[in-house]
């Protein structure tokens, strides 16, 4: 798993520039399926055939980034945010750009910390120049923070953990199911960082009679957190309610009773911010009944965020343990 997660991490794929991570998941999963599809979004669709109802899982496999909108005379470069980035976290950091170019952020001087903003930023490539600059990179190009992963023992530390963690669980519960009783429709999915829009489309074309999306949760485990009942080393969280969904009460009680009979650890989770896939999911066509397999993480939408691999181990779990359950597509 510490592997995994470290090629995975290791990929440069924010929002709308998924190929590279779509060709990396697509190596490790096409001899587990029976069908692997890129559909015209560019979401990856590895079909496992068991009859019974359909089932999407869905882990988003873009990150957040930056996006380039302009460059001075001096080389160097403005940018925007590509999903949920905050200014307070790049200072100093690193960005790598999907064609390879590298920069370091930087910021302008300002009277106080608080007054910091993106548009009081800019990334220096190095350069003196805007015709050196445009060697390197041009508007509209796509970054993503450079940071290594890091191994803490039981715990991991990356870049893009959200969602790169759920797509690890969502491979590795492909690779464990031995004797699928549903039709699985695992959908690695694109641009979920600006709007859910892979697992809105995705969705539509397959139709699912359920809808599970795997993705990162908060935690309430911090000095001084907000108080949230998640915490790090104590399992697999099922998503009662988010920003986007409120699960629908017959999925989330099948998830809680397979956790119980398999002696998974799993803990409840609202969120009170933030959403998944199945925002999108659910509300596909006349409707999906949708729930979701969140993994606890610390500082989500960081340079850094944190995971503990007993939580990703009792999510792949229970993932294995919906697949070999036989439903009935109209059970809900």
């Amino acid at each position: 798993m510490k592997e995994l997660l470290k090629k995975l991490t290791g990929v440069t794929a924010p929002s709308g520039n998924e190929e590279e991570i779509r060709a990396a998941i697509a190596e490790e999963i096409r001899e587990y399926c029976n069908e692997l599809q890129t559909d015209r979004l560019g979401n990856l669709i590895a079909i496992k055939k068991g009859g019974g109802a359909k089932i999407q899982f869905a882990a988003h496999m873009d990150e957040i980034g930056v996006i380039v909108t302009y460059i001075d005379d001096q080389g160097f470069l403005r940018f925007s945010n590509v999903g949920g980035l905050s200014p307070f976290l790049l200072v100093g950091e690193r960005v790598r750009f999907t064609n390879g170019a590298m920069g370091v952020f930087g910021r302008e001087k300002m009277e106080k910390p608080s007054d910091l903003t993106i548009e009081k930023m800019y990334i220096d490539l190095g350069v003196s120049s805007k015709a050196e600059a445009e060697q390197k990179v041009e508007i509209g190009d796509f970054g993503g923070i450079l940071r290594d992963f890091t191994d803490l023992g039981q715990r991991v530390v990356g870049k893009s953990l959200d969602n790169r963690v759920g797509c690890a669980a969502l491979i590795e519960a492909l690779k464990r199911v031995k004797n699928p009783k549903n039709d699985l429709y695992c959908t690695f999915t694109v641009q979920e960082e600006v709007g859910i829009r892979g697992a809105k489309t995705s969705a539509f074309g397959i139709d699912p009679d359920l809808g599970i999306a795997v993705d990162v949760t908060l935690t309430g485990d911090t000095p001084e957190a907000p108080k949230m009942a998640v915490g790090l080393g104590k399992g697999t969280a099922i998503k009662i309610k988010d920003q986007s969904v409120i699960t629908h009460r017959k999925v989330k009680e099948h998830l809680v009773k397979l956790a119980e009979n398999f002696n998974i650890p799993y803990q409840l989770e609202v969120l009170t911010r933030g959403g998944t896939d199945s925002g999108a999911i659910h509300l596909t066509r006349a409707g999906v009944p949708s729930g979701v397999v969140s993994i606890p993480a610390r500082y989500v939408h960081s340079p850094s965020e944190m995971v503990d691999l007993g939580d990703v181990e009792a999510a792949i779990r229970l993932l294995v343990a919906v697949m070999e359950t036989e439903i009935a597509p109209d059970c809900w």
